[in-house]
């Protein structure tokens, strides 16, 4: 399975880093592939290098403006014009999308690909993984929009909150019939 994961390129402490190499050595050992941002840095870097370590494929999707930040050792670099060709390049190669702690780029992809959902252009399963609560206040936000009917869909059929890499892969497998 082609995993999209967005998430932060920055440096964060150990409540971040632990659970993304957990997710990435989940990623690697089952055979998916990763499909990210293509940074070589912070919690990019860390996710790269543990899909990679535990013999999954890297295929980055950077952007041009980042050409210099860009992994050297992914078995396939694309780089996109802009940030919107980036995220269509990210979701076209996608089978599945998980979205990692991150700020206003990694939220930005998230509405992007939930909108885009939001309106049946693609049917791909989306999880947040909610790694120390950090996307709390964002689920009772998305509860109170279906609650209030600014979903035209209920919530679980829009996106899933896991809490740990475990739960991502045992949903999306269980969404891709995989057993």
């Amino acid at each position: 399975m082609n995993i999209c994961v967005f998430l932060s390129a920055a440096d964060l402490d150990e409540r971040y880093t632990r659970p993304a190499r957990e997710f990435a050595e989940l990623i690697g050992k089952g055979g998916h592939t990763l499909v990210w941002g293509g940074s070589d840095r912070g919690l990019m870097k860390v996710v790269a290098d543990g899909v990679q370590k535990a013999g999954g494929r890297l295929v980055g999707v950077s952007v041009d403006f980042l050409r210099d930040v860009a992994r050297p050792d992914a078995d396939e670099m694309l780089v996109a014009k802009d940030l919107a060709e980036r995220k269509a390049l990210l979701l076209s190669r996608a089978d599945a999308v998980v979205v990692m702690v991150g700020g206003t780029g990694t939220l930005d992809e998230a509405t992007e690909i939930l909108e885009l959902k939001k309106h049946s252009l693609h049917t791909k399963p989306v999880v947040l993984l909610n790694t120390a609560g950090f996307y709390d206040g964002l689920k009772e936000q998305f509860r109170r929009m279906e609650e209030e009917g600014f979903l035209p869909m209920p919530l679980t059929d829009l996106v899933f909150f896991a809490e740990d890499g475990v739960g991502v892969l045992a949903y999306l497998e269980e969404s891709a019939g995989v057993r």
